[in-house]
């Protein structure tokens, strides 16, 4: 459970929601009011990162693999079949995800949804789904990738499961440190325990700013500035991770000087 602050929202508003959470036995993290709040707004570029890999040349069983090998709980594919690729349709548009001219978009997850094949709900998404839901691979859905990779004259090529980890989860990363320089969430330890206790986000790496910083941020920085010249401008640095990378510091660092 998360509690969320709008700009006006008292101390006393906010204690109480944190103590109901409490009651509850949920775990409650102060966050700012915005699109996707804090959670879903850093999930989105993680999620259609894992889908331009497959649009690449990676399937979704090897970023599936890649993925739960580093301990998430489960892939991306199996969480968009499980939420509905509907529902992702529908977000993409209402939030305007992008509307910008010039921007890459994934283009087979919007064939799916033409296809009927939502996920979960249908049997069909990513995934194929047996009478206990779960996924197996479909040879169709390889084939489809494949033929609009080739229509749209994307270059095909092969991924290392480090590669996979690194396209995912360093833009999760960096979207939360955007997340944090733009003031919708307080410390980097309240993204980990979001990541933690709501994402699926394995415990033992601490969350992902957390690990982060068991990276170093610098190996995190040159690396997204590596993807950047690659892909473009949805791989900005966040000026937070920049100056941090820049001055040797850290987010937990970071974090314990703004408790000062």
């Amino acid at each position: 459970m998360r509690s969320y602050g709008g700009r006006h929202t008292s101390l006393e508003t906010i204690a109480t929601a944190l103590a109901i959470a409490k009651r509850l036995k949920k775990v409650g993290v102060v966050v700012g009011n915005g699109p996707g709040f804090v959670g879903n707004r850093m999930m989105f570029p993680y999620m259609y990162e894992t889908q331009f890999l497959v649009e690449e040349g990676a399937t979704p069983v090897q970023v599936h693999s890649a993925l739960k090998g580093f301990g998430m709980a489960m892939g991306m594919f199996e969480v968009d079949d499980m939420a509905g690729l509907d529902v992702a349709w529908r977000v993409r548009r209402a939030m305007g995800h992008f509307s910008e001219p010039g921007v890459r978009q994934p283009l087979v997850a919007d064939q799916l949804y033409k296809m009927g094949r939502l996920g979960q709900k249908t049997g069909k998404g990513w995934y194929v789904y047996s009478e206990d839901r779960k996924p197996s691979p479909d040879p169709e859905v390889l084939d489809l990738i494949r033929s609009v990779s080739a229509q749209a004259g994307i270059p095909q090529r092969r991924f290392s499961d480090e590669e996979i980890i690194e396209r995912s989860l360093y833009n999760l990363i960096n979207e939360g440190a955007w997340v944090l320089e733009e003031g919708h969430a307080v410390r980097a330890s309240d993204i980990d325990v979001i990541y933690l206790n709501g994402y699926g986000f394995p415990a033992w790496r601490g969350g992902p700013m957390f690990y982060a910083d068991s990276v170093g941020l610098k190996n995190i920085v040159n690396r997204i500035s590596d993807f950047e010249r690659e892909h473009g401008p949805r791989w900005n640095v966040a000026p937070l991770l920049q100056k941090l990378a820049l001055s040797n510091g850290s987010l937990r660092e970071w974090d314990k000087e703004r408790a000062l």
